[in-house]
């Protein structure tokens, strides 16, 4: 999490604690009137259930997520069908080994990306592609009945039920309840994205604000900013591609919150050597972005209006021991 030092009370009481890491003195009185937090199951979350209608409020942002392996699995399941495509090719060309079918199968699936995006028949395709240079390379017969097999097979991972990531639900909504505007924008082609999209619901926190791109890329990204007038400062891309979240959101002087997948994916590993010009945190699950986001609102004094410092000190008292223990 972006606060993880342990800090006592006497700590917090006299500022000592600011050199650690955690939150500068300054934004005490605020931060435990509005933000305490409290462990729960071994998961952080918010106390109270009203703080925003206390005192002032933060700054509506406007946040972008990526879908697939940033709010919901993926790349595990391409990863399954992947080794049964690899198992299958074993039995048919025995003197190869699994990693050759395997980088094979990288490389001209990447190959495709670049000419035709991420639409999804390109993948089935790869396995296709595959199978035709390992029969040219040993001299096998091309079997009609094998190809339509192999393309068969990597339609599969099309039609696997689709998993929310952990704290998918309670992110979204705690950012929706925030008043921040959230939207989606995801790689991939419309049908195989729309798909994912109704399994999990996530018209109830996107509604119709939902970007679908074959090309994900700094080009995309530009072009819906400028459809929903996005103001750089207050605007936010959440994903775990370097490549086609991180990079593009630097490009566009936009915050930038890096969450990596379990399992990653080759394409998206690429060397970020983009200067941020704003926030651009490295978080390891989606339950720390509402924090990292609200931290990062109280260091810039981000509101929309005036809240009194000075409040009951038997109430700061009562609560401040509550805070990141």
């Amino acid at each position: 999490m972006f606060v993880n030092n342990k800090v006592s009370a006497s700590e917090r009481r006299n500022g000592s604690y600011a050199s650690k890491g955690c939150i500068e003195p300054s934004l005490r009185s605020f931060f435990w009137k509005k933000v305490i937090l409290t462990k729960n199951g071994g998961n952080i979350r918010r106390a109270g259930e009203n703080q925003e209608k206390e005192g002032r409020k933060m700054e509506k942002q406007t946040i972008l997520f990526n879908l697939d392996d940033t709010l919901a699995y993926c790349n595990r399941y391409f990863n399954q069908v992947i080794g049964m495509f690899v198992d299958q090719m074993t039995t048919w060309f025995d003197s190869l080994t699994r990693e050759e079918i395997r980088q094979k199968q990288l490389e001209i699936d990447l190959e495709a990306i670049s000419a035709h995006g991420l639409r999804s028949d390109r993948f089935p395709e790869s396995f296709v592609n595959s199978y035709y240079y390992f029969c040219d390379l040993t001299g096998k017969e091309k079997k009609k009945s094998n190809i339509e097999f192999l393309r068969e097979l990597g339609f599969k991972v099309f039609k696997i039920p689709v998993e929310p990531l952990p704290f998918m639900n309670e992110t979204l909504k705690r950012l929706k309840d925030e008043g921040h505007e959230l939207y989606l924008h995801t790689g991939g082609d419309e049908a195989n994205q729309r798909r994912k999209i109704a399994q999990l619901e996530l018209t109830t926190y996107f509604d119709h604000r939902i970007f679908i791109s074959e090309h994900k890329d700094t080009t995309a990204l530009s072009d819906i900013l400028k459809t929903i007038d996005a103001d750089p400062e207050i605007t936010w891309m959440i994903g775990n591609s370097l490549r086609t979240d991180i990079v593009p959101a630097l490009e566009k002087e936009l915050n930038a919150i890096y969450i990596p997948a379990e399992i990653e994916w080759q394409y998206n590993e690429v060397e970020v050597k983009v200067e941020p010009k704003g926030a651009y945190f490295t978080l390891n699950t989606l339950s720390e972005v509402p924090d990292a986001i609200g931290h990062h609102i109280l260091k810039e004094g981000r509101f929309k209006n005036n809240y009194d410092q000075v409040y009951d000190t038997d109430y700061r008292k009562e609560k401040e021991d509550n805070l990141f223990t």
